[in-house]
């Protein structure tokens, strides 16, 4: 089980932290690119909150998971 914890638990942070930028781009807080199609959106601040979400769902799996 070590590897699978290992993977959900970089996926999970990954997930995590694009979530975060979807939802900064999405409600203009966040303007990096500069020309990115996701500035001001909306629908990209809702996607990033449901990336956000699943990233932690995969966090709290992979610390339910037995470390040996």
């Amino acid at each position: 089980m070590r590897p699978l914890r290992a993977i959900l638990l970089t996926l999970g942070v990954l997930a995590t932290l694009m979530g975060l930028l979807w939802i900064g781009q999405g409600l203009g807080y966040i303007h990096w690119p500069a020309s990115s199609f996701m500035l001001d959106q909306r629908v990209w601040a809702d996607y990033g909150a449901g990336l956000a979400v699943a990233g932690l769902l995969m966090l709290l799996v992979a610390r339910r998971l037995p470390r040996r």
